[in-house]
């Protein structure tokens, strides 16, 4: 792996040599200008990793220059240096596209640091823009992200399917995104252009879900003042997705049953029979072989709608999608709230990593939606991540010897494969492990090295 370029602009040369030592030192690779002539061909001789630059240059400012390199290389981010005094100046160059600033004399450290999270944020969006490019050339697939061989068998076996017209059963936990995946195979299927119905089934009263379903005739009940073609047939050549169907009444099981065995059924009050020509596509977050057994759900409309099983893995059995959602979350809800939030902290995506998700994708969801909001700088801390968690009397007690010794594990594991980019061989030399362990431990804890490198 080579080592970044940092593209280093300054008209003192001798800050220009002091700063390409300290770059050297740490393992890049400076190319050093002290003006925006040299600076511009330098770019466009090859592209850097980074850029820095004095916002006060002989020739011109820095925030011009800045623009001139983005014009060449858009994505390269941009470190700008300012005297104390024009700090306005620098926050200006943020809002026109600037990762951040520091203020001249600047601590090394601080610098390293700065350099650090703009390559890293560069490499999850190249990695980000990449997964899209790869699985979102199709309209379908453009809002799944899924680096974890878990969700690229889910991705195959749902573009294996979609052209079909045979019932899909998807079973997950909750706020895994069975809707997100049921969408897909509606918009990868040939009745893309027709409707795309989902029905929460848990959410319809017992009383109604029949109605609601299967549509009624004027007064068929109190309360029925107009007909009503219910869900099914505004389905009709499309897709109809019953989610929670584990949740469904039992008489309205039977019904469906007939439904999807036939498809035609009766509205309420109606003694003329409505044909229907549609795909279904079903989830629940139960396991309905137990609920089979334990007669709550019918074994016949089991069998009827687990045709095609796809079960989604939740969030912490596929740890290697978190920083890439994450940070599709960051960009999406900063854009929402006209904010320029940049990324994460490796400290905040450390806590992500380390966090068991019972809520999955759609508690990260809210997580960084709340981080979003509250964020003062252009870099998420890990202050600001999962701060909100309540803790239950439950969390207070304390846990088993064997569950503190896996935690323990779990976080050392992830803090040594941030300090290590990723580098196996490194961390078991620091850990006193032999490699093959350590890749043992690795596996036991779900951490995918792959995760952590910071190639670009």
């Amino acid at each position: 792996m080579t080592e970044p370029n940092i593209l280093v602009v300054d008209d003192d040369r001798n800050l220009l040599e002091l700063l390409s030592i300290r770059l050297g030192a740490a393992g890049y690779e400076p190319v050093a200008c002290d003006n925006d002539a040299c600076a511009i061909k330098a770019v466009q001789n090859g592209a850097p990793d980074l850029a820095i630059v004095d916002l006060q240059l002989e020739n011109t400012d820095g925030i011009t220059l800045m623009q001139l390199i983005q014009a060449e290389c858009p994505d390269l981010p941009v470190i700008i240096l300012t005297a104390h005094g024009s700090i306005e100046s620098a926050v200006d160059a943020m809002k026109k596209g600037a990762f951040n600033y520091l203020t001249k004399p600047f601590d090394p450290k601080e610098l390293l640091i700065q350099i650090e999270r703009a390559i890293e944020n560069r490499r999850i969006k190249t990695e980000l823009k990449r997964l899209k490019d790869l699985i979102g050339k199709q309209e379908e697939f453009s809002n799944i992200i899924a680096k974890s061989e878990e969700m690229r068998r889910v991705l195959n076996k749902v573009s294996a399917i979609a052209k079909t017209d045979s019932t899909v059963y998807i079973q997950g936990e909750s706020g895994t995104g069975k809707e997100l995946i049921a969408k897909a195979i509606h918009m990868a299927s040939s009745r893309k252009e027709r409707p795309f119905v989902a029905v929460n089934c848990a959410a319809i009263p017992e009383g109604l879900i029949e109605s609601e379903m299967f549509g009624h005739e004027k007064g068929s009940f109190t309360g029925a003042v107009r007909n009503s073609k219910g869900l099914f047939m505004q389905a009709h050549e499309g897709t109809i997705f019953l989610d929670e169907i584990g949740d469904m009444p039992m008489l309205t099981q039977a019904k469906l049953l007939r439904v999807l065995q036939e498809r035609k059924f009766y509205p309420v009050g109606s003694e003329k029979a409505q044909e229907v020509d549609l795909r279904v596509v079903v989830a629940t977050n139960k396991n309905l072989e137990e609920e089979v057994k334990s007669a709550r759900f019918r074994e016949d409309l089991f069998y009827r709608i687990h045709v095609i099983p796809v079960h989604l893995p939740p969030l912490r059995e596929r740890k290697e999608d978190i920083p890439l959602i994450a940070q599709h979350f960051v960009e999406s809800f900063s854009s929402q709230m006209k904010k320029n939030i940049a990324s994460l902290t490796p400290k905040a995506l450390h806590k992500l990593l380390n966090h068991d998700w019972p809520g999955n994708v759609r508690e990260l969801e809210n997580t960084i939606e709340y981080a979003v909001a509250m964020a003062q700088d252009r870099i998420i801390d890990a202050d600001l991540i999962l701060s909100t968690r309540s803790f239950s009397s439950d969390n207070l007690q304390p846990s088993t010897l064997k569950q503190a010794r896996d935690k323990f594990e779990s976080e050392y594991l992830t803090q040594l494969m941030l300090f290590t980019s990723g580098n196996v061989s490194r961390a078991a030399d620091l850990s006193g492990r032999y490699r093959a362990d350590l890749y043992g431990l690795l596996k036991k804890h779900n951490i995918n090295p792959e995760t952590f490198k910071k190639s670009c």
